[in-house]
């Protein structure tokens, strides 16, 4: 597995914990599987003037990334996108006949209208591999529903010889959001009173795969159970 460089964001204030201004990555993921190629998330795509405005995205295009790795985009035999946004699909358009993988919750939101840049979505060539719910894609690569975020997002689970890695998208902003969330979780498993974050019901279900890393397209630090 190879991480991607893809570029960076500005996220303003008035969507950060803090109110800060936080410059954050648009990361992919490179996995081989087997003989063959997967590809988590695609980049930052072209919006619109007032959405370059907001988050005045600096893009490095998927396919300089992919030749890093002595990759072009051909070779790619499938494409997971954690969701929609236009910051994780930017390079679809260049994967025109390869499956892409996406919940129908997210498709049906695209569909709906105004979710996303419908020429990153609905670009000529186009494949679909539309999943409800959870799928073995490849042996021992899972696709799991992960809703928050958006109602479709989904994270990549991948066993390898040193251990399971999930893929987590943009389940967190950060590595520590994500940890802190898990903390919450063991607390009130424990017996911790109340008040406690309302805890999300779907971390259970990637823990129950026992993740020796789980990584971020919005951070590059990894969480690691303790």
């Amino acid at each position: 597995m190879r991480r991607l460089d893809l570029g960076w964001f500005v996220r303003p204030g008035s969507e950060t914990a803090d109110g800060l201004p936080r410059v954050e990555p648009a990361l992919g993921y490179l996995l081989r599987c087997g003989g063959e190629l997967l590809l988590f998330d695609t980049g930052i795509g072209a919006a619109d003037a007032e959405t370059d405005a907001h988050y005045r995205p600096r893009r490095r295009p998927v396919q300089e990334a992919l030749a890093t790795a002595g990759v072009a985009p051909a070779e790619v035999g499938a494409v997971i996108n954690c969701h929609l946004h236009f910051d994780h699909i930017g390079g679809n358009p260049l994967f025109a006949g390869t499956p892409i993988y996406a919940q129908a919750a997210e498709l049906a939101l695209v569909r709906a209208g105004g979710h996303t840049p419908e020429q990153l979505a609905d670009f000529p060539g186009a494949r679909y591999e539309e999943l409800a719910g959870e799928a073995e894609i490849r042996s021992g690569v899972w696709i799991v529903p992960t809703p928050g975020h958006t109602a479709g997002h989904q994270s990549l689970v991948v066993r390898q010889p040193d251990g399971t890695v999930v893929l987590a998208g943009q389940t967190h902003a950060t590595a520590s959001d994500f940890a802190a969330a898990r903390l919450a979780a063991t607390a009130a498993a424990q017996g911790a009173g109340a008040p406690l974050p309302e805890p999300d019901g779907w971390p259970a279900r990637l823990l129950e795969f026992d993740p020796r890393r789980v990584l971020f397209a919005h951070d590059a630090s990894v969480w690691e159970p303790v």
